[in-house]
């Protein structure tokens, strides 16, 4: 199902737009469905009123924001976007052009997508773990918990493929990322033959990814998703995605 995912990912040529809103649309859902839930349910405890988890969460978007900014990557001001007129008649149109390109305008920002997809491949690891760990709570646990891991798989090839090119990689080390990807839940649910991380430190890492991701989906691959094609299709891509993964971790629970 991954590599399923990177291939359709791949092969959408103009339409790449719709893929991204739909590669958001899917992120958004898969935090807001089985990343924090899973999280607050591992990681419940509270520090001054707020769940660890939640805690972590802020940390991850904070994190790639911060990294984001260190190394220049967004320029924008309030006029970006829009022109605006001052009172002696004559408009000024700020555009891209007159700031630094940012990743999604095709900088090349290579360490950033390297960043996101090996997170990526490390949730996928994770997953695994989660198979293991659940099989190893029993035959009917485990079922369900692998059906939910190998359905959202495909999102996770998707989105694999897709913030590894967005952010000026080539497509051979997408590939290959895409292929780390696919074999690394088999990786985590071996490991789960050796040992068992517990329940605590799981929960936070899975609230600090849930912050990364939806940063990701809501600072980066939305604004290109709508940037050359401001479109109700996008939009409505964007919405589907959030409703697919709603359907499938429902369907799996």
């Amino acid at each position: 199902m991954t590599l399923i995912g990177g291939y359709v990912a791949q092969r959408t040529g103009d339409r790449r737009h719709l893929v991204l809103g739909f590669a958001a649309g899917l992120m958004l859902g898969v935090v807001a469905f089985d990343l924090l839930p899973e999280a607050l349910h591992q990681a419940p405890e509270e520090i001054h009123g707020v769940p660890q988890a939640l805690l972590m969460f802020a940390a991850g978007f904070l994190a790639i924001h911060v990294v984001e900014r260190a190394v220049a990557i967004h320029r924008g001001h309030e006029g970006e976007y829009a022109a605006h007129t001052h009172g002696h008649q004559h408009a000024h149109s700020h555009t891209r052009a007159h700031t630094q390109p940012s990743a999604a305008d095709g900088a090349p920002a290579p360490g950033i997508g390297l960043t996101a997809a090996l997170a990526l491949v490390g949730h996928s690891v994770m997953d695994g773990f989660a198979i293991g760990a659940a099989f190893q709570a029993g035959t009917t646990v485990g079922t369900v918990v692998a059906v939910a891991v190998v359905a959202h798989d495909f999102a996770d090839g998707f989105n694999t493929y897709t913030i590894t090119r967005l952010y000026g990689n080539d497509r051979r080390r997408a590939l290959t990322l895409l292929a780390a990807d696919a074999l690394a839940p088999v990786t985590g649910a071996a490991i789960t033959l050796l040992f068992t991380i517990p329940e605590q430190l799981l929960g936070l890492y899975l609230g600090f990814f849930a912050g990364f991701l939806l940063y990701l989906a809501t600072s980066d691959i939305l604004p290109e998703a709508h940037s050359p094609h401001p479109s109700r299709a996008t939009l409505l891509c964007t919405i589907l995605g959030v409703g697919f993964m709603w359907l499938v971790i429902g369907f799996a629970a």
